[in-house]
């Protein structure tokens, strides 16, 4: 039967799904503030602070197509669940106060992440309607996103109350995981969730299916996913540090403008990725995050941040948007849960890569032509998407 653009999107199904995301990226950002902290104040150095910080991205990346690949073989929202276990199961070990252990707690974190988020996006392809999935990746990736706006700043206040304090932080950390996961158990009953039943040679070993390449369509879609975020850090991490140099105060209203733009833009620009096609959608993205990084070199004000700001995540919105619903479109269902994994392995590896690029400009050249810089590495994933316009249709 022939989809229509009045399949229900807002399903049960769907309705958990966000709700399970926003709680597991919830524990995250929870966390993501916490732990530097907690480091240095267990008397690391920045560098040890990298390191720690690193242990989590490696073991997110690295394992996401064995991940993929089991919840193909078992069941996307087990995965989910096991991944959510293990996030709220890492967490005690950060009440040792060990840097060593710290680590260790970290890269474990790692491991839940990548099933949180494997797990979610293969569920995800199973319950957006085929001609809606720009519009259910723009809420989808809303829900994900929404837990940045105030999390962070309720681990810092928590960490400084008198009540409170990092074993507090770790605490409620567990417990949004834990909560997350026992909804995530509904998920589980119902049959849109259920294990699926792979046709596989004898001749061919396991193994061999994990490292199997996805389709071409979902490298292109990943690689312009990696395109779309390796100027990232530049925003998330350093902008804060040049409007410091620059003498801009109250920039904490950057992070909230920002993020509700985020909040805002990614239900309606993903609808509208549905609408002018993922090519158009994508240009539109690196487009205006070029734009935004322009505008930063330029502005000496917070309202000129905050222009940039809006700009830079309409544009990581729509593109992000676009991208995920192209993996989606393209992804063999027998293969859906490992073929969204590797899709979504441009997450940390862009921040990797930014991160490095990033840093490096800054030490070499100062803020003002790094910007510049990051702005340019758009220009390569715009020119990729337009020699791929008629696959991008």
């Amino acid at each position: 039967m022939i989809a229509t653009q009045s399949e229900p999107l807002w399903t049960r199904a769907f309705g958990l799904l966000c709700v399970v995301q926003f709680l597991g990226y919830a524990q995250h950002f929870v966390l993501q503030p916490t732990i530097p902290i907690y480091v240095t104040h267990l008397g690391a150095s920045p560098f040890v602070v990298g390191l720690v910080m690193a242990s989590f991205a490696a073991t997110s990346m690295i394992l996401r197509p064995l991940v993929g690949y089991w919840s193909d073989r078992w069941s996307e929202a087990g995965v989910m669940i096991s991944g959510l276990v293990i996030q709220a199961a890492s967490v005690l070990l950060c009440f040792v106060p060990v840097i060593g252990i710290t680590m260790l707690a970290n890269s474990c974190r790692g491991v839940g992440w990548a099933s949180v988020n494997s797990g979610g996006y293969a569920l995800l392809a199973r319950c957006a309607p085929a001609v809606r999935r720009g519009e259910a990746s723009g809420y989808y990736s809303g829900a994900q996103g929404s837990a940045t706006i105030i999390l962070p700043a309720l681990a810092l206040w928590l960490i400084d109350a008198p009540f409170g304090g990092y074993d507090v932080v770790f605490a409620v950390s567990m417990t949004i995981a834990l909560i997350g996961a026992g909804i995530a158990l509904m998920l589980k009953e119902s049959n849109s969730s259920g294990p699926r039943t792979r046709h596989r040679t004898a001749a061919d070993p396991w193994w061999r299916e994990i490292f199997t390449l996805p389709e071409k369509d979902i490298l292109l879609a990943s690689g312009l996913l990696f395109a779309l975020h390796i100027s990232l850090p530049a925003v998330a991490g350093f902008l804060v540090l040049y409007a410091r140099q620059i003498g801009i105060e109250n920039f904490a209203w950057y992070y909230v403008v920002s993020g509700a733009t985020s909040l805002i833009a990614r239900p309606l620009l993903g609808w509208a990725s549905d609408k002018i096609g993922r090519g158009a959608a994508i240009a539109v993205g690196f487009s205006l995050e070029g734009l935004a990084l322009c505008v930063i070199v330029n502005a000496s004000t917070l309202a000129g941040m905050l222009v940039s700001g809006v700009l830079y995540m309409a544009g990581s919105a729509i593109g992000t948007a676009a991208t995920l619903a192209l993996a989606l479109e393209h992804a063999n269902p027998e293969r859906r849960g490992q073929v969204i994994a590797t899709y979504s392995m441009a997450y940390p590896l862009s921040a990797g890569v930014g991160s490095l690029v990033t840093g490096g400009a800054i030490q070499l050249a100062g803020y003002f032509w790094m910007f510049l810089l990051v702005a340019a590495l758009n220009i390569p994933g715009l020119i990729v998407t337009l020699k791929n316009w008629s696959r991008l249709k």
